[in-house]
């Protein structure tokens, strides 16, 4: 038989293949904005969020999902985060991404390497080199571990939005033409470059005709100018919505032809009602499309 001590210790291997324990289950979460906010839709509230360079003194409310940021700290980005600003929450774990190779996201590796000397540290892989499902299964088993409990009501309601969105899209002969991008100001524009993007994929995966920019400079993205960029001829647009991307507003200007527009996050939560709520916004979108 093993004793209590045996049974309440708590292991988690990440990402990077590096094992993290504690005696219990760790209770005071400190995680990367994104990770942050899909643990809460998956039933782990964080004590606290960072940002990554990308991101100012205030969070983006653009990554945080439905995360109670009147409870939960947001620590600050980028050179703001060293070792004793993210430990002043008093985490017993901290949660990070990564987009491949185990390099810690926002995170400077002189600060990244103290902290996990003090302080457990969780990665998970967020790279395109995964699925969206694998990224979400993986979140979801963490959570687990950290005593979440399942949410069937949130998996019925992927399935059914997932299923609507199928649905619409079968109900055209000739699907909407979307466009994923990320304006960068009145003159040019980020493209995304859909088989890179896991969400993205999964939007393909369920019929939806996503247009793919033409081989060139940029693994994710090709940085268009105004005009080769609408020459796409984009029926519905994704559109970035981080604070540190321009309004579309500001790139389509008063020429541009109205589209329906989808805000996207690019850093995108894995938890199931997130998920669900962007499906049915890309539902809305062509439905919208094929009616005008």
């Amino acid at each position: 038989m093993c004793d209590v001590t045996e049974q309440s210790e708590w292991r988690f291997s990440d990402d990077r293949g590096q094992q993290s324990t504690a005696p219990r289950p760790p209770g005071r979460v400190l995680a990367y904005v994104q990770a942050g906010a899909t643990l809460w839709d998956l039933g782990i509230r964080p004590v606290g969020i960072f940002g990554s360079d990308h991101d100012g003194p205030d969070a983006d409310t653009a990554k945080t999902g439905t995360l109670p940021l009147a409870d939960v700290e947001y620590l600050g980005a980028g050179g703001a985060l060293g070792v004793e600003r993210l430990l002043s929450a008093d985490p017993d774990l901290v949660v990070a991404v990564s987009y491949g190779g185990g390099h810690v996201y926002g995170l400077a590796p002189e600060t990244a390497k103290p902290l996990e000397e003090r302080v457990p540290v969780v990665v998970l892989d967020v790279s395109q080199a995964r699925t969206f499902g694998e990224i979400g299964d993986r979140f979801a088993e963490l959570a687990r571990s950290l005593g979440a409990t399942g949410r069937p009501d949130a998996d019925q309601d992927l399935d059914a939005a997932r299923e609507r969105l199928r649905a619409v899209v079968a109900t055209s002969a000739d699907a909407p033409r979307v466009l994923a991008l990320s304006p960068a100001g009145p003159d040019q524009a980020h493209v995304a470059r859909p088989r890179m993007w896991p969400e993205l994929r999964v939007l393909t995966e369920l019929g939806v005709r996503l247009v793919e920019p033409a081989e060139g400079p940029g693994a994710n993205w090709s940085t268009l100018d105004r005009a080769d960029t609408f020459a796409l001829r984009p029926e519905v647009i994704l559109t970035d919505i981080r604070a540190h991307a321009a309004p579309l507003e500001e790139l389509r200007g008063s020429e541009g032809t109205p589209t329906p527009v989808v805000p996207w996050n690019p850093e995108p939560l894995y938890g199931p009602r997130d998920h669900a709520r962007f499906l049915g916004l890309v539902a809305d979108a062509l439905e919208a499309a094929r009616a005008s």
